[in-house]
Order: C-alpha cells, then sequence, then structure tokens
C-alpha cells in the first residue's frame, strides 16, 4: 500500500506539472488584453502600463512568467489582475460552496444511481428495464445549461420561487431553521441538475454488472434457502457489484468539476465555477490558472480515492 501511494502520488505531481504548463501557455496566448482598463485606453500613461506588467510579470518571457506565477502561487503571494486581491484568498472564498455543491451533487448520483440500477437489473428485460433505460438515456441526453434554464423558467417565472444564490434575499424567517431549509433549497437544485449524467451513467454500470451477478451460483443458493428478495439484492448482489460505483467516483469528478462552471453561473451560485466564468472573461490570468491547477489536483485525488476504495470493497484486488 506504501509503495502505492507513493507511485501514485509522484505521478500526481507530474501530471499535475504538466498540465500546469498547458493551462499557462494556453491562456497566456489566447487573443485578448490582461489589462483591466483595455489596450488602447488613451486615458493610461506608458508609465501606469509598464509599472502593471511589472508587478504581474507580463514584461517577462512567457518561462519566465510560468516559474514567477507558480512560485507565487505555492508562496501564496499571487494576485489578481481584475483586483489585486490574494488569489488563494478569493478561491478559498469559493471553495466551501463548490465543495458542498459537487459532493451533495455526488450523493445524488450515487444514491438514486444504485436505486435505478438494481430496479432495472431486478427487472431485466421486462418493461421496468426498458423504462429504466429510458429514463437513464434520457438523462444523459439532456444538457445541463438547458435544463437549469427550463428549471427556472418553470420555478422563477412560474411560481415565483428564488433559486438563484445561496439564500433567498428580502426575506425574514421566523427562525433558524426555516432559514437553514432554505439554505438546503438552494444548494438541491443546482446539485441535482448537476448529478443528472451521474445518476444515468452509474445506473447504468451497475444495472450491466449486476445482472451478471444475479447469475451466479451463490444467488441461487441465497434464493433457495428462502432469504427475502431485498436482501438477496442489496446484501449480496449489490455488495458485490458495487465495483463500478467506486470507479465512477474518479470519473464523476471531472464532469462535475467542469459542469459546475456553468451551473454556478446561471444560478448565480458562488462557488469556483462562477469565479472561473469571472476570470475567463475579465482575463485573470492568475486566477484562472491557480484554478486549473486546484481543479487538476481535486481530480487526480479523486481518481487516487477511487483506486482506493476499489481495492477496499473488493478483497481481491491487491494495490501492489
Amino acid at each position: 500500500m506504501t509503495s502505492f501511494l507513493i507511485r501514485r502520488l509522484a505521478l500526481s505531481v507530474v501530471l499535475l506539472f504538466i498540465i500546469s504548463i498547458i493551462s499557462f501557455f494556453i491562456v497566456t496566448m489566447t487573443p485578448g488584453s490582461p489589462y483591466p482598463w483595455g489596450e488602447l485606453n488613451p486615458k493610461i500613461s506608458a508609465e501606469v502600463k509598464a509599472n502593471f506588467r511589472k508587478k504581474f510579470h507580463l514584461d517577462r518571457p512567457l518561462h519566465e512568467q510560468y516559474t514567477l506565477m507558480m512560485k507565487d502561487l505555492f508562496t501564496g503571494d499571487l494576485r489578481s489582475i481584475k483586483d489585486d486581491r490574494p488569489v488563494m484568498g478569493k478561491i478559498m472564498e469559493r471553495l466551501p460552496a463548490t465543495l458542498a455543491l459537487n459532493i451533495t451533487a455526488i450523493l445524488i448520483s450515487l444514491s438514486f444511481g444504485t436505486l435505478l440500477g438494481v430496479y432495472a437489473a431486478r427487472h431485466a428485460g421486462r418493461w421496468q428495464d426498458m423504462a429504466g433505460s429510458f429514463v437513464a438515456f434520457l438523462f444523459i441526453a439532456l444538457p445541463g445549461f438547458w435544463v437549469s434554464y427550463l428549471v427556472a423558467i418553470v420555478l422563477v417565472k412560474g411560481f415565483g420561487v428564488p433559486i438563484l444564490g445561496t439564500r433567498s434575499y428580502g426575506i425574514v424567517f421566523p427562525s433558524g431553521f426555516a432559514a437553514g431549509l432554505d439554505t438546503l433549497w438552494h444548494l438541491l437544485i443546482p446539485a441535482s441538475i448537476l448529478a443528472i449524467g451521474g445518476i444515468a451513467s452509474q445506473s447504468r454500470y451497475l444495472r450491466a454488472t449486476m445482472i451478471g451477478t444475479l447469475r451466479e451460483d451463490y444467488i441461487r443458493t441465497a434464493r433457495a434457502k428462502g432469504l427475502a428478495e431485498e436482501t438477496v439484492l442489496y446484501k449480496h448482489a449489490l455488495r458485490n457489484s458495487i465495483r463500478p460505483l467506486v470507479t465512477g467516483i474518479g470519473m464523476l469528478l471531472p464532469a462535475l468539476i467542469s459542469g459546475s462552471v456553468i451551473i454556478e453561473s446561471i444560478f448565480a451560485y458562488p462557488g469556483m465555477g462562477r469565479l472561473f466564468y469571472e476570470a475567463v472573461l475579465e482575463r485573470d490570468y492568475p486566477t484562472i490558472v491557480a484554478l486549473n491547477f486546484i481543479g487538476a489536483a481535486l481530480i487526480l485525488l479523486g481518481n487516487l480515492l477511487s483506486d482506493l476504495l476499489y481495492a477496499a470493497v473488493d478483497p481481491r484486488v491487491r494495490l501492489e
């Protein structure tokens, strides 16, 4: 286990290094001006522009800019071009909201994906299985941004229900419990939309694995002993079919992190996704590079966690 962790961590460091280089050069070589006031603004003197470029290392060659930016990132000195605030401070303000959104989306995906997959496998070849497959493929085909706008139109315009941000503004709640429910509501709506694709993929993986598991001899033996069907399904069959769900956690993270950029922007959710969207519009190089770096680190961490959980649920797997 120790040697496996050392190898994976070393590989993750190399991958982070490569990702940071690619991210930096893509961002800095994209056409556009990083100046907050615009490239051709006649009101800004050449001296001010020169000081600005020097402060953010824009007067250096690209390889030196990258080295200095990474140094500032790890020392906490990296500052935003937009407002001259520490980039890590801005990210740490948004990180809890994004973690809450993505963790909730993962829990929703695994919960409903498991139920739908077990239901489809239990009724394999019947109309219930076909209905479950239709729902899964429908979820896969639905674009997240389209569902988000549809939900916003129905809830906001149709029923006047507030869904933007993390809480309802201008409303006085009678108790802290009511305020907590309001916050939970604002979290569940975007998290549910973010989890739609995960529900579909997890249910299909589980269905395929569980159909094979239900044909095993020990399942027939369990049924012959007179065990309840729910016990056979959830205690015996599901336990030996859950590996795709564990592996899927590592596959869900990239989709959730990239999808949260769109979802957070539509629902005005103050997370890292919305911060990334704003940074791209404002050509805020330091913030974009830092967010890409942290996002890649979270994805690599999720893949490592997936491998460890895979070995935990299947004793036959030896990571060494």
